[in-house]
């Protein structure tokens, strides 16, 4: 097997199928990316048995086929260090992969390609195409809620609910709630609910546009599949049943208050510097047209910041985790944000002012 590449042509595919390569392996193997020399197409593959990455460049230059797996980590190392504009030559001889650019070599050990594991893939049960911005919009806007590490394993990751031709993303983490809905003109009238775990929610992130060139997605019993022109991702699902998320969306909150998203978002920050480092605890007081926000913290140390918001109801006092409060802030688009409040004990729902598909449910604190 060989090949030759360009630095830059290899190094952008290599560091996304690196990444989803764990670093501590039980396998071998699995340190590896595989490389695979096919007519003028190589492919690199990276797989840590949850999630599988194929990225594909077109060869300009004459290669003879084959395929062998090699350490991804330093490939990728060896690619970095090398100068932009260098043209790599790359081949295997008695088992060894040979790696010359310029006046540097390089030999590494390789691993059979036999050994590589794959991802399983059982039929698609439904496939369908969507535009990469809009399947990162709705990841972007809802991934920071997803739980890390929680024995509710079924919250390690992001609901993907596709009803009525929309398709909606849903995440928690017991204490907070992201939900953001698209139009993607899915011809499947039931609804079809999957659990994506986090790793594979994060790494598809890395790999879509921002441009509107579609994503073409599969679903099956076990796994998600998207591919785009130049890769292939697959990810198992999460075996599991997510909660029921439309029970938790407040209902009949008669407090609307409409602030300035950025004058809010700074003033939470500020207040945050104050407040127990441990339960990030702030209060809420809301009166006439005006929101004051108070922390403090077992150092007897105070913060407080008063904001003129658009509100005209019943006055309110209500704790919230600071932190809940400033990732949804920083995920909002629009310059104003609306909070609907209904009592001191009860969620609150942050939405764009003039925008609903994006809803975020933050439940309060008792302080």
């Amino acid at each position: 097997m060989q090949f030759t590449i360009q630095r830059e042509a290899l190094l952008k595919p290599l560091q996304l199928v690196a990444g989803v390569v764990e670093r501590r392996q039980t396998l071998p193997v699995l340190s590896n990316v595989l490389l695979a020399v096919d007519g003028n197409q190589l492919s690199l593959t990276g797989t840590d048995l949850e999630v599988e990455l194929v990225g594909r460049i077109a060869l300009e230059e004459a290669s003879e086929a084959g395929e062998i797996t090699v350490p991804a980590r330093k490939l990728m190392d060896i690619c970095k260090s090398l100068p932009d504009d260098a043209s790599l030559s790359f081949r295997v001889e008695e088992g060894k992969a040979l790696i010359k650019a310029g006046r540097s070599r390089f030999t590494l050990a390789t691993l059979p390609a036999a050994d590589f594991p794959n991802v399983e893939d059982g039929p698609g049960a439904m496939s369908f195409a969507v535009g990469q911005n809009k399947l990162r919009r709705l990841i972007e806007r809802t991934s920071f809620a997803m739980a890390q590490q929680d024995v509710r394993y079924y919250l390690n990751g992001m609901l993907l609910e596709i009803n009525r031709g929309q398709l909606r993303a849903v995440a928690t983490d017991g204490h907070r709630m992201a939900m953001c809905t698209v139009d993607a003109n899915i011809e499947y009238q039931d609804r079809y609910q999957l659990i994506v775990p986090r790793k594979g929610i994060l790494e598809l992130a890395r790999l879509l546009a921002e441009a509107d060139d579609l994503v073409s997605i599969t679903l099956g019993t076990h796994h998600i599949r998207a591919t785009t022109g130049d890769f292939t991702f697959t990810s198992k699902l999460v075996d599991g049943k997510f909660p029921d998320y439309e029970r938790v969306l407040p209902r009949g909150g008669d407090k609307v208050v409409i602030a300035d998203r950025q004058s809010l978002r700074n003033a939470f920050a500020r207040t945050a510097i104050l407040s127990n480092e441990k339960y990030r605890g702030i209060r809420l007081m809301l009166s006439d047209a005006l929101l004051k926000i108070q922390a403090n913290n077992p150092e007897q140390e105070e913060a407080e910041e008063e904001l003129a918001v658009d509100y005209s109801g019943s006055p309110l006092e209500i704790g919230f985790n600071v932190s809940y409060l400033l990732d949804v802030m920083n995920v909002l688009g629009h310059e104003q944000a609306k909070i609907i409040l209904a009592d001191a004990n009860s969620s609150a729902l942050i939405q764009e002012a003039d925008n609903d598909d994006s809803l975020y449910v933050v439940m309060p604190m008792r302080l």
